[in-house]
């Protein structure tokens, strides 16, 4: 049984091949077609975070993949009054098929999944987002043919950030990472990428200045500089990403046909700016939309695992 919990725990090999299942069932959908991979099976849906994008496309994937998926606001369940996490674990691997979730903590999650029998999915911690990140690359498949891929993201060095970190240093693709002084990614993170790295052939380069970060770059990516549990840093945080905004004059710098992504929700004239957002070289739609599709993909997978 395998658990998706961080893009480092999977090779090469088996991240392409979750991206091929996804593409399957995308076209598949596309043409009208649905298959019941996951026929009478039950996603438990366990939300510490709240979501749109998240809830949406997995509880829609489920039911396309032939199954339901039960959502579990932490405010709703024991864990939300303080049953241990290998407590909830044990109780809903008896009467789940599997289980995706939403928190802060990495390591909670990997508590959870020590103690679970059933596949456990990453929705998002504060350390890692690898169902984004999935999608992500699902878009760039889709819109960029080229070998020497180059991916420059922009901004805070959070769990986005870290995420890339690992997508490139599995599959070995450049990756830019400019943030500001004090925001950069996590330092273990990053030792880890490195090492990966050395294996695949990933060039990773961190910057502070945004304008070295997109030279020539194929892909330019952000994220919010407040994530969910920062508003009382807004203030700070604005004055600190000064000059980090993706805007006209740092898109230029990119490759005339790079593409703009963007996991959402985005906040305009922040981390980019409203004519980048509208822009033809953004695809952040259909990188939302991709959402549905990767995740399908990694249920199918892990249900095979099983």
């Amino acid at each position: 049984m395998r658990h998706f919990l961080t893009l480092k725990d999977f090779t090469k090999e088996e991240i392409l091949e979750i991206l091929e299942i996804a593409f399957k069932i995308k076209k598949k959908l596309k043409n009208g077609k649905r298959k019941a991979y996951l026929e009478n099976q039950t996603l438990g849906m366990i939300f510490e975070k709240s979501s749109t994008r998240t809830r949406v496309s997995f509880e829609v994937g489920m039911y396309q993949l032939g199954g339901m998926a039960l959502f579990l606001s932490s405010n709703d369940i024991q864990l939300g009054r303080g049953e241990p996490m290998k407590d909830t674990a044990r109780v809903l691997s008896r009467m789940l098929d599997m289980v995706m979730i939403r928190t802060f903590s990495q390591k909670e999650l990997e508590e959870f999944a020590k103690f679970s029998l059933i596949p456990v999915i990453n929705g998002l911690t504060d350390t890692y987002h690898p169902v984004q990140l999935l999608a992500d690359y699902m878009t760039i498949i889709e819109h960029k043919k080229e070998k020497d891929l180059v991916v420059a993201y922009v901004g805070d060095g959070n769990n986005i950030a870290n995420s890339w970190l690992m997508l490139s240093a599995k599959l070995g693709f450049e990756l830019r990472v400019a943030s500001p002084r004090g925001y950069e990614c996590n330092p273990l993170v990053i030792d880890s990428a490195l090492r990966l790295a050395k294996d695949s052939g990933a060039k990773i380069r961190f910057f502070h200045d945004p304008k070295e970060a997109v030279k020539n770059a194929s892909v330019v990516t952000t994220d919010t500089w407040i994530s969910m549990g920062q508003e009382d840093e807004k203030s700070k945080r604005v004055k600190d990403f000064k000059g980090f905004i993706v805007n006209d004059d740092i898109m230029e710098l990119a490759k005339k046909d790079a593409i703009f992504l963007h996991c959402l929700p985005a906040y305009r004239g922040y981390e980019v700016s409203e004519e980048v957002l509208e822009s033809k070289q953004s695809v952040i739609f259909d990188e939302a939309e991709n959402r549905l599709h990767a995740q399908k993909g990694i249920m199918v997978f892990l249900d095979k695992k099983r």
